[in-house]
């Protein structure tokens, strides 16, 4: 027995250690939003990283929740949007707590029923946003190359024989959200200017989100699908997908708010928001920012510029909600 003593001894001690360092992340962190529970429970961060992101106790009355569209993982959204808000915490004074939209919801009625007062939204939701609820467009995502404008790529498999947008018809097609910009109106923009609609494919599908969508083509559950031009690129440069087409630029993504929102809070946020420099003053914290659709930061977002969807929106008919 006494050759085990030293085994027993490390095995203590090690327990020690983890039980200490889970009582240190349990306390740290303070000062940062909070991811606010209802999302799919393989979906959330880990303990420790909400522990790390601990919004300090204030009343509820004082927390602004912040929403958005789908984009990749939840758990992937959620780190890059906590910074975000953290920094608007910085610069605002107020308090904000990142809220998940829950499958029976969609992000357009929590902005106008008052479930968040803030949206990372895209041009479909914030147009069907403001139609029914009187929302408010705060600023627009800058790109890369410092436009404010994004692009839907239609992608399929690397080993694909198809090689026009025409050679769709007959194929099956996933979309991300029937209510999505970049993962449904886009795409249906693309498919009709090639003289194809929803009757001439062989069937389809809406995945959810965009890395849903590409995941459907990776394991050929569809021969096609319309995404995000950012993720697209990535996984394209990994030689998981082929992008097949790219689509005209349109007006971005961006951040909206409810009209319920005091205007000295909406027009501070904004100002925080058209402030935001992502890739110099404010770079400090931020995860993998570069893969969002705001890459550069935020510019002002006039109404007018989503008009243009406004007749594809009412010739496709889409939900409007995401």
């Amino acid at each position: 027995m006494m050759g085990y003593r030293p085994y027993l001894t490390g095995i203590i001690g090690r327990l020690f250690i983890v039980a200490w360092l889970t009582l240190m992340l349990n306390a740290c962190g303070d000062s940062a939003p909070q991811a606010e529970h209802g999302q799919p429970q393989d979906a959330r961060l880990s303990d420790q990283e909400l522990s790390a992101r601990q919004a300090p106790a204030v009343s509820e009355e004082k927390v602004y929740r912040f929403g958005f569209d789908s984009r990749g993982s939840a758990q992937e959204d959620a780190r890059q949007y906590l910074p975000l808000l953290q920094y608007l915490e910085r610069v605002t004074g107020y308090h904000f707590k990142l809220r998940f939209t829950r499958a029976e919801e969609d992000i357009v009625s929590n902005l106008g029923t008052g479930k968040v007062q803030f949206a990372a939204i895209g041009a479909v939701s914030f147009i069907t946003a403001q139609r029914r609820y009187n929302s408010i467009a705060l600023a627009r995502g800058i790109n890369a190359q410092g436009e404010t404008t994004y692009r839907s790529y239609i992608v399929v498999r690397p080993d694909s024989p198809i090689k026009h947008i025409e050679d769709l018809r007959r194929q099956y097609f996933a979309f991300g959200s029937e209510t999505s910009t970049q993962g449904y109106l886009i795409p249906r923009i693309v498919l009709q200017q090639h003289g194809l609609t929803l009757d001439d494919l062989a069937g389809y599908s809406y995945t959810g989100s965009h890395q849903s969508c590409a995941e459907a083509v990776m394991a050929r559950r569809a021969e096609a699908c319309g995404m995000q031009d950012t993720l697209a690129e990535r996984f394209a440069e990994q030689g998981d997908i082929r992008i097949l087409d790219r689509s005209a630029y349109y007006p971005s993504s961006g951040i909206a708010a409810s009209h319920s929102v005091p205007a000295e809070v909406i027009a501070k946020v904004k100002a925080a928001l058209l402030a935001f420099d992502p890739t110099g003053r404010n770079a400090a914290g931020l995860y993998a920012w570069e893969r969002t659709e705001m890459p550069k930061g935020f510019a002002a977002a006039p109404p007018e510029d989503y008009r243009q969807f406004e007749t594809w929106m009412d010739k496709f008919n889409p939900k409007e909600a995401s």
